[in-house]
């Protein structure tokens, strides 16, 4: 008699077979002679009936352990369910407690429980449905992403979380230090003396590993990257979060061209492989959370996206018959009011924008002949905006020292980077995908901070 999972148990499992099962109950709902007991072992967003006849071995005793929340491990024979919703349950032989639950102080009682509520109580909140189903999306988009790469020969390179460079120049970085914080060492001119320091110099933890990706590409030519980064950016919204995990994958002999055409396919695939493995949870969220979960995971995966360049959108946007909170103009970074709009609104599907002015761009993004925009690119989707950014990267050693002198960047910093263009540089592109972004975009959650089992926010990092 083997332990199974629930999940297995419920597509596979045959009346008459003898099984032991383990998880925690959900619910217990005590009749004459006999109790209807829920119990859930996060293999699947639905629980296992077993039923406990009064004639159990300790039965009274076992009744006044088992409460919502209570660990159990259950030996029993499966058998046709008479009520309806379920095709089995298990009638139970023998039931052994490991852990109570106390009903007065156990906060998971059988209500609605609020999502902000749910967040004081990371450490139990998984055990609810709405949580639960989101860990296993998660899983399964993760699981979607190796696959999607690895099928197509990318080796998973596994970036530093600590860096003294900042790829994107946002300055949002969170410093790694060794020094006593109570007692910081200065120099003769007043300021930090990092040579005291673990590194010798500042440090940060990675906002992308973007650069790395790039070293790793000019040897093994396809390489992604899919591992946590972070920024130090007090932003209390729906959408942020200071810890936050990155896909980021890197093509050598690859231009802007294969690089949003590889975006459109790495999509499509993710949410086909989510659909396909986790039917059930995809099911709840749609029905529970938003109504719209299942028309936005097709609008993905059977529409051709939409390509237009930032100089089109720009156009279309000033023609829009709509009022926009930020005004639009050639030069102006796109809101996400404007990317929605796009996607929602006008196309009413994915839209790939690229050709931004170089202005508004990172220094690494390939010139374009116009000598005004780069070849980047964003890929815009309904309800979110921008999903994926990504580039060709520039490749010419000239113009990219060029680029980091009008930027006033440390260019003695970036002297491995620029080494890449001096020995044996190539064509390259790549894109980021914020991991998170994607499960709230596939799962409709409202708030970042539900799809992440631990968030870590502004004056939050518990659990």
């Amino acid at each position: 008699m083997g332990t199974r999972r629930i999940a297995d148990i419920l597509k596979n499992g045959q009346p008459d077979e003898s099984l032991t099962i383990q998880g925690w109950v959900r619910t217990k709902r005590e009749l004459k002679g006999f109790t209807f007991v829920e119990v859930n072992d996060g293999s699947s967003l639905a629980n296992l009936q077993v039923v406990l006849n009064s004639d159990l071995p300790n039965y009274e005793e076992v009744l006044k352990q088992i409460n919502t929340g209570t660990s159990i491990e259950i030996e029993g024979i499966l058998v046709a369910s008479q009520g309806k919703g379920q095709r089995i349950e298990l009638k139970a032989s023998s039931v052994t407690v490991y852990g109570e639950a106390d009903p007065e102080t156990y906060p998971l009682q059988k209500k609605r429980h609020s999502f902000e509520f749910l967040r004081t109580i990371a450490h139990l909140r998984a055990r609810t449905n709405t949580i639960g189903a989101v860990v296993r999306v998660r899983n399964a988009c993760a699981m979607a992403i190796h696959k999607f790469f690895q099928d197509r020969g990318f080796l998973w390179i596994h970036s530093p979380i600590i860096t003294a460079s900042d790829c994107e120049g946002a300055g949002e970085l969170f410093t790694v230090t060794s020094l006593d914080l109570k007692n910081v060492l200065k120099t003769d001119k007043g300021e930090v003396d990092y040579t005291q320091d673990f590194f010798g110099k500042p440090a940060y933890l990675t906002v992308s590993g973007q650069l790395q990706a790039e070293v790793m590409a000019m040897a093994f030519q396809n390489v992604y990257t899919f591992g946590p980064t972070f920024r130090a950016e007090n932003s209390n919204t729906s959408r942020h979060l200071a810890e936050f995990w990155m896909v980021e994958p890197e093509m050598a002999f690859c231009d802007i061209e294969g690089d949003r055409n590889l975006a459109e396919e790495f999509l499509k695939y993710i949410f086909k492989y989510v659909l396909d493995t986790c039917p059930e949870d995809i099911e709840f969220f749609n029905k529970w959370v938003d109504k719209t979960v299942l028309k936005t995971a097709d609008n993905i995966i059977n529409n051709e996206f939409e390509r237009i360049t930032y100089t089109e959108a720009v156009a279309l946007l000033e023609k829009a018959d709509k009022k926009f909170e930020f005004p639009v103009e050639w030069g102006v970074d796109l809101q996400s009011e404007h990317e929605r709009y796009l996607a929602e609104e006008l196309f009413k599907k994915p839209v790939i924008v690229t050709h931004y002015p170089k202005k508004i761009k990172a220094f690494y993004m390939r010139l374009n002949d116009d000598d005004k925009t780069v070849a980047a690119m964003d890929v815009l989707v309904p309800k979110v905006g921008e999903i994926i950014g990504g580039s060709q990267r520039e490749e010419r050693l000239d113009v990219l020292e060029k680029r980091i002198q009008e930027l006033n960047l440390d260019a003695e910093a970036l002297w491995w980077y620029l080494d890449l263009r001096r020995y044996g540089t190539v064509p390259h592109a790549g894109f980021g995908l914020g991991f998170e972004r994607v499960i709230q975009f596939m799962t409709g959650m409202g708030n970042i901070r539900d799809v992440i089992p631990f968030p870590r926010t502004p004056l939050n990092a518990d659990f």
